[in-house]
């Protein structure tokens, strides 16, 4: 058979929805839940209950060996026209040539599934060269973290529920672009919010979720566009009181990433709020938080804030600084910005 271009996660599902099975398929790549999904939908749903019990089987790469991986794919099923069999952790298998004859054979009645999670294997290898030709090969791309806002909107609705910009950033910086962690925070809110509430709001994440609207870096964010000093010492006076809650390297990461993208938004010849978005990578509703920071905060001050932030973060590893602690890091650094 020809090699075969790896399939979409949509059209995989589609075809297995309509019972159309082929004899191998290996799931790799990066993002995790699309792989999940797949094998979970393989597992619930080709087998009836009562042929799982004779045809299904479940393996692990870390333990498993080769040869009972082989062993088990050529037996024929026993009580209906196919037999399952997903070997999980599959990143953890080492001897991948051992499978380069099978792959080039595979039963027809077995359906193998390899979840190969966090990575793609070598693709040049003899072995996974066979396995093209055999196989539907599905690679889970991670999404880039300008995409997860989409994500997030697309899957609210998908749930019929809908969810403002201000709800979906607070998911993004506290979630950051782990689906899995994303679904099953939104399942939480599923199932504790008001059966007619169909709106996903601040309020009700900070509920839910436990994510503070008041206290947490994109509200810091906030009153450091607004310069409310205040705020601002505040929520760091908070952050210090929580450290597990707020670490202090996911708050600098997400303060150097505005102000560097702010430094680029400066030099952007046209900062329209399409082509500004563009070039940042964000939603265009949030284009207006540049243009009120960049009037607060101009080119050369920005590039000194980013200086500020970096020295704090080497401070905060070590870096000529035998005592001083996080919230006091925290505390300069927000001088530093605002002054």
């Amino acid at each position: 058979m020809a090699k075969k271009d790896s399939i979409s996660y949509d059209q995989l599902l589609s075809d297995l929805r309509k019972k159309s099975y082929y004899p191998i398929y290996f799931l790799m790549g990066e993002e995790a839940y699309y792989i999940n999904q797949i094998s979970d939908f393989i597992q619930n749903n080709v087998l009836g209950d009562a042929e799982k019990e004779f045809d299904q089987t479940i393996l692990y790469g870390k333990d498993v060996e080769i040869s009972t991986v082989i062993n088990a794919a050529k037996r024929y099923p026993m009580m209906g026209s196919n037999q399952v069999i997903i070997v999980k952790e599959a990143q953890l298998i080492k001897n991948w040539d051992d499978l380069l004859y099978y792959f080039k054979n595979p039963l027809k009645s077995t359906i193998l599934v390899f979840c190969y999670k966090y990575g793609t294997p070598d693709k040049r290898k003899k072995w996974f060269v066979e396995l093209e030709k055999n196989a539907t090969i599905f690679e889970s791309i991670k999404l880039r973290d300008y995409e997860i806002e989409n994500w997030i909107t697309k899957f609210a609705k998908s749930k019929n529920l809908t969810i403002g910009d201000k709800s979906v950033k607070m998911l993004c910086e506290f979630l950051g672009n782990d689906l899995s962690k994303l679904v099953n925070e939104f399942e939480k809110l599923i199932l504790t919010k008001p059966a007619e509430v169909t709106v996903i709001t601040p309020e009700l994440i900070e509920k839910n979720i436990g994510i503070s609207k008041d206290f947490n870096v994109f509200e810091l964010q906030g009153a450091l566009i607004n310069r409310d000093a205040l705020k601002a010492n505040r929520i760091i006076r908070y952050f210090a009181e929580n450290k597990k809650a707020n670490p202090m390297v996911l708050v600098l990461a997400q303060l150097f990433k505005f102000f560097s993208d702010l430094m680029i938004f400066h030099y952007l010849p046209d900062k329209s709020q399409g082509v500004a978005a563009s070039e940042l990578k964000v939603n265009p509703y949030f284009i207006k938080d540049y243009e009120k920071a960049s009037k607060v905060y101009g080119a050369r001050k920005t590039m000194n804030i980013i200086t500020f932030i970096r020295e704090t973060d080497a401070r905060y590893k070590g870096i000529d600084n035998p005592s001083t602690d996080e919230g006091e890091l925290m505390k300069e650094l927000i001088y530093k910005i605002l002054h």
